[in-house]
């Protein structure tokens, strides 16, 4: 039996890549199932102020893919607590990159309080969208 009955991850998943696979693999380790919410075109345009390379349907179908993933949610606002409104889930993880950061350290006191759980997975080094961007030269 695993730790968690309903996992929530979220993410560009922009050019897939082996770190994308890590923190998914490592989630579906720790919970039966396993929500992956995936951030629309729009979405990334407004916070990282640039478009993905792979469009938000196209990175949807990718990450249903993966056997790791029970189920894919558009992610249309970075609001984690309303998330959890709409999908009830018990445990959220998070890139241990993310540990510190004052969007985290909010959403952290918000879903304790209800409960839900903030598991911190470790960051692939080495590895994201950017770098394989540059080393493609897009």
């Amino acid at each position: 039996m695993k730790q968690y009955k309903l996992g929530y991850t979220t993410g560009v998943f922009d050019l897939f890549h082996v770190g994308h696979l890590n923190i998914l693999r490592r989630a579906k380790e720790q919970c039966e199932f396993l929500i992956v919410g995936v951030s629309t075109d729009e979405l990334v345009q407004d916070y990282k102020n640039k478009r993905p390379v792979i469009q938000h349907k196209e990175r949807i179908e990718i990450i249903e893919g993966i056997k790791y993933v029970d189920k894919v949610v558009s992610q249309t606002n970075r609001n984690k607590f309303l998330a959890w409104e709409e999908l009830k889930f018990d445990v959220m993880f998070v890139g241990d990159d993310w540990k510190g950061d004052s969007l985290f350290n909010e959403v952290e006191n918000q879903l304790n309080k209800v409960g839900v759980d903030i598991v911190y997975l470790p960051y692939t080094k080495g590895v994201s969208s950017t770098i394989v961007k540059d080393k493609i030269k897009i």
